[in-house]
């Protein structure tokens, strides 16, 4: 009798499965287009070949978004061809940059809003913990904000913020 079972197991391809690879190439149409709207300065740090460059410039100029689609496609390919473990690094520490501005912008957010609510408590909790602030100017800036909040304006309450942006950067 022939064992049937063992030619099966030969026949069976080697490696990753069609969905594996199809979801590597959606991984790296979505790093082509991340790429692709970062600025050029941060993207010159990587040694990107003469083609990949040609077809991230032309980026800008397709609008009909099935050629884009396409586009993003190509650029994928000519990425399997890079220096990945760069690419990924330059990809990743722009997002986590992005994320700790994000976050700090929520930040001074929260704080303009909680000085607008709770005025003085506020302001001393944000002078304890930042000492070297203009204390006179917070709190005027801080009247101003609560009186355009009221009236519906919001040329103070941007001060304020512009002001503790100023300080906690400049701080920092």
């Amino acid at each position: 009798m022939i064992d049937h079972e063992d030619d099966l197991d030969d026949a069976l391809p080697e490696g990753p499965s069609k969905s594996q690879l199809k979801r590597e190439k959606l991984a790296l149409q979505a790093l082509a287009e991340r790429m692709a709207s970062m600025p050029r300065a941060a993207l010159e740090r990587l040694n990107l070949s003469t083609a990949t460059w040609i077809a991230l410039d032309e980026t800008a100029r397709i609008k009909d978004v099935r050629a884009r689609n396409r586009h993003w496609k190509r650029i994928a390919n000519l990425l399997e061809r890079e220096d990945m473990h760069a690419v990924h690094a330059l990809v990743d520490g722009a997002e986590a940059r992005e994320r700790q501005e994000t976050a700090q912008h929520h930040a001074l957010e929260r704080w303009r809003t909680r000085m607008i609510l709770e005025g003085d408590a506020a302001v001393a909790a944000f002078v304890d913990q930042c000492p070297a602030v203009d204390r006179q100017q917070l709190r005027s800036l801080v009247r101003a904000a609560q009186r355009d909040t009221e009236r519906g304006k919001p040329d103070a309450p941007r001060k304020l913020f512009r002001f503790l942006r100023e300080t906690l950067e400049g701080g920092s």
